[in-house]
């Protein structure tokens, strides 16, 4: 509301994802806000995204999960069910007159393509163009992600990071671009971070799926350009989807968690044996109510290097976090085990220590459920306040071009071999998608990555997160064009998000424990 008379009179075009689950009501909110400030502004919503209305046909296509396998949820338990649509309905919106465009859910890089598509006419077969505004999209969709944020050389911006300044893109129309930030904002714009972006929540970056494009990122190339200005080449697009990525989320019980302290000589194993004794009375409670026993059980204890698993170099300290939480298909289980919980605080070993404050509450499990759905099934409607319109979507090929990405270097045996952490030769960056979590590492300098791909196999990933994998399977990808490697974990985040009770579900933290790795390398090439 504040900024509608600058975008009026700038001719500023804002676009936004933020419709949610009713972007109609969002649209009417927003008409109604313009008109009461008197100024004449075009709001355009996009719909169509939202099949929870078809869940028997969406079973009837799709019985099992794409990832997992797993059967079609109980349609009474499902919550929402929503297609990602593209950007090219965002670049007809705009074309139909759009001051402010708002839609339901699509994907994030697509509110930056369908700029493009506009702005430069890019069409359905442009398909280098599409990869290049969905690479650019990507980079900024995070914000300060791009410039400093999650960094590995956190260092370098700790002093600047209470006013970092969010990214900035500028595109050409053969599809280059350079980030960059505000003058006099803090954070930082360099290859690190911008290359951590790009790697930031991908599987394999020459098959990026989005609605519009099948994006090979395995080529692109990033350039220092001037101070916090970093130049993106050489994105390409392989084809494009004949189908929907559709999520639907669905209600699988409830969960809730605690944290304490425990201080002292064997802090650990005291809260151990807080944590068991608690999960045992709570137990011994629901056997003598028929209940049934819990879905499943957390406890973490962090202090001993607890996501390093059996490497953890810690045997023993003086202080320790203790995570204790559960899942269960009746809320009444769950605050039992919370009322126990604070219950055996006073029988408990000595040394335990908390934030006072409201009791947890149990909170629903909510699980993701994705399927495929052919584009046909959609119907995209542009409503504008006046009426609405469908969109014709443009004619495309179910053509896919080869990807052509190369062998890995080999490192070359040499004499005079240093040992250094991985850090010390690559930027990190985790994050995930569902159950699955990805670890980017990129070559501080090309000549590094031999060495670094010499030692990160796919076995000694699978060695490193054992602990965190409920079954087995990791890919490493290549990205010459960095030079880069894209780790995929699966089965690695215990559900996912808020189906998870691990302690990181969104595997922010997974790249620090890489990073961690010892790297033998020739020292003439740390020296040069």
């Amino acid at each position: 509301k504040p900024k509608l008379e600058r975008i009026a009179s700038s001719g500023i075009k804002l676009i936004s994802n933020a419709g949610g689950v009713n972007p109609e009501a969002c649209g009417d909110a927003l008409r109604a806000v313009i008109s009461e400030a008197g100024l004449d502004l075009k709001v355009v919503v996009i719909t169509g995204d939202d099949l929870l209305n078809d869940l028997d046909r969406l079973e009837a296509m799709n019985t099992s999960e794409m990832f997992s396998g797993d059967a079609f949820p109980p349609k009474e338990k499902i919550a929402s069910a929503n297609a990602y649509i593209g950007a090219f309905p965002i670049a007809a919106a705009l074309a139909a007159g759009a001051d402010i465009v708002v839609t339901g859910r699509c994907v994030d890089s697509a509110v930056t393509l369908g700029a493009c598509i506009h702005e430069f006419g890019w069409e359905a077969g442009d398909l280098d163009k599409l990869a290049a505004g969905s690479a650019v999209g990507h980079l900024i969709e995070c914000g300060p992600q791009a410039t400093g944020g999650n960094f590995t050389d956190w260092e370098q911006v700790a002093d600047s990071l209470h006013e970092v300044g969010y990214p900035i893109a500028e595109v050409w129309e053969d599809g280059t671009a350079d980030i960059y930030k505000p003058a006099n904002t803090g954070g930082l714009v360099n290859r690190g971070t911008v290359a951590e972006q790009l790697l930031y929540e991908i599987g394999d970056p020459a098959a990026y799926m989005l609605p519009d494009v099948i994006c090979d990122f395995t080529q692109i190339q990033l350039e220092q350009v001037a101070a916090d200005r970093v130049r993106m080449t050489h994105a390409r697009g392989r084809g494009v989807p004949e189908t929907y990525k559709t999520s639907m989320t669905w209600a699988d019980g409830w969960r809730a968690g605690s944290t304490f302290w425990y201080v002292g000589r064997r802090a650990a194993d005291k809260a151990r044996i807080f944590a068991d004794e608690a999960v045992t009375r709570t137990r011994r409670k629901l056997k003598a109510m028929d209940a049934a026993d819990f879905d499943e059980v957390a406890i973490d204890i962090f202090g001993e290097e607890n996501f390093w698993g059996n490497h953890a170099a810690v045997s023993d300290t003086r202080e320790v976090a203790l995570k204790v939480a559960c899942k269960h298909q009746d809320a009444r289980a769950v605050g039992l085990f919370l009322r126990e919980m604070t219950g055996c605080a006073l029988g408990a070993p000595a040394g335990m220590a908390f934030f006072a404050g409201a009791r947890a509450k149990p909170s629903p499990v909510i699980r993701l459920f994705s399927v495929l759905v052919d584009k046909s099934a959609l119907s995209i409607k542009l409503v504008d306040g006046e009426g609405k319109t469908d969109f014709e979507p443009p004619a495309t090929t179910a053509d896919v071009l080869p990807a052509e990405i190369g062998a890995i270097p080999e490192a070359v045996s040499g004499e005079n071999l240093i040992e250094v952490p991985l850090e010390t030769l690559a930027w990190g960056r985790s994050g995930d998608k569902g159950d699955k979590a990805n670890i980017g590492i990129i070559a501080r300098k090309a000549e590094y990555l031999p060495w670094i791909a010499k030692v990160l196999t796919t076995d000694y990933v699978a060695d490193r997160f054992s602990h965190f994998m409920t079954a087995p399977g990791i890919d490493r990808f290549y990205m010459p064009g960095l030079p880069a490697l894209n780790f995929l974990l699966h089965n690695a985040l215990g559900g996912g998000g808020i189906a998870s009770l691990r302690n990181d579900p969104q595997a922010k933290a997974y790249a620090q424990v890489l990073l961690d790795t010892p790297i033998a390398i020739p020292q003439h090439l740390l020296e040069a």
